[in-house]
């Protein structure tokens, strides 16, 4: 099979033939029909996670966004079939352990990243092998497609988890998202599904139209006002009910979480780069006086998919706006390049392999 192959940090990706992969006795193989390219592939080709065990060597396949239909299954599987229209979660859990057990298998206690470890070939390929498929394989709804579904492995589960299922987001509350990147992006869309009030912050005026096409009531541009922060106070009359930092860098953190008001959550799903190495600083006097919330959310149980298909089932979710091109398999060294320089925008996807 073709395959977009890592060699070294920030060096292009070799797409060559490599074998097919092989389905292990409780999973499956994945004819990849389309797949995002997400900053997190970015972080990984950057050798920013090193010191998180998440540290693609040469020869390993990165991506984790596929979608597609299932080509091979392993003897112990039960409930999936060759022919199967799926998804993949990134973040693949074992399905056995306590916290798969109780609904968190997205922090499964052996939890493996796909395409972002060595153990976990990813998917800039032709097919992406899938471990314990009874357990990470999703079942897209008939009458989507591939490339429709292609975010939703990545940036849009994980902002939908953190905004419906970790932060307490209502009806007319203020949320403020800094960083309109495909995961900030998807957080505009699904708060204003449910009902908030969104502002978007971010240092470019396109993705800041984006946002507003998204559902954004007001927007900042961070490089043309002193304190961001103090203009989200001020648009939502002393501080949003939720933020997030949908970036992971020091000015957007510490952004987010002052642009709340008292008794404020914040919302934590962008993670740091190798210069930050995990640490960011916070104004930690200010989020205990005024008694802050500060909230992780990493991906999303796969078992709660059904959610958001409910939601696009209805129109209140449409995860295929948040895509704005369709590359194929040889151009994705050229999105990473411009990820560099935070030159995309949306979700780009490969479409062709």
């Amino acid at each position: 099979m073709r395959a977009a192959v890592f060699t070294d940090y920030g060096e292009p990706l070799d797409v060559r033939e490599v074998d097919d992969p092989e389905p292990e006795p409780h999973g499956a193989v994945v004819a990849v029909e389309a797949c995002g390219v997400c900053r997190s592939d970015w972080h990984a080709w950057q050798g920013d996670w090193e010191w998180r065990g998440l540290d693609p060597v040469p020869g390993h396949i990165l991506g984790h966004e596929p979608a597609g239909h299932v080509v091979a299954v392993g003897e112990e599987v039960d409930g999936v079939s060759e022919g199967d229209h799926v998804a993949v979660p990134f973040n693949l859990g074992d399905g056995s352990c306590h916290l798969c057990r109780t609904g968190h298998s997205n922090i499964c206690e052996n939890r493996q990243a796909l395409g972002l470890q060595p153990e976990a070939p990813g998917a800039f390929a032709e097919q992406v092998p899938v471990p314990h498929a009874d357990h990470n394989l999703v079942t897209l709804p008939e009458g989507v497609s591939s490339v429709d579904m292609a975010g939703l492995g990545c940036r849009f589960m994980t902002a939908f988890h953190g905004l419906a299922h970790r932060a307490d987001v209502g009806a007319g509350d203020w949320f403020v998202v800094h960083g309109c990147g495909g995961v900030g992006l998807s957080a505009v869309q699904i708060a204003d599904a449910i009902g908030a009030n969104v502002v978007g912050v971010d240092l470019m005026d396109e993705k800041l139209d984006f946002a507003e096409e998204q559902g954004a009531v007001e927007t900042v541009n961070a490089s043309e006002v002193e304190d961001p922060a103090a203009e989200v106070q001020a648009i939502t009359d002393g501080g949003a009910d939720v933020s997030m930092d949908a970036l992971g860098i020091e000015t957007t953190c510490r952004n987010a979480v002052k642009s709340l008001g008292k008794t404020g959550q914040h919302v934590q799903v962008g993670l740091t780069t190798k210069e930050a190495g995990g640490n960011l600083p916070l104004p930690t006097d200010e989020m205990v006086t005024a008694e802050i919330d500060f909230l992780g959310a990493l991906g999303m149980p796969p078992e709660r998919y059904d959610e958001i298909f409910r939601m696009v089932a209805t129109g209140k979710l449409d995860p295929a706006a948040i895509i704005t091109e369709r590359i194929s398999l040889d151009e994705v060294s050229g999105v990473l390049d411009d990820m560099t320089d935070f030159e995309t925008v949306g979700i780009p996807v490969i479409d062709e392999f």
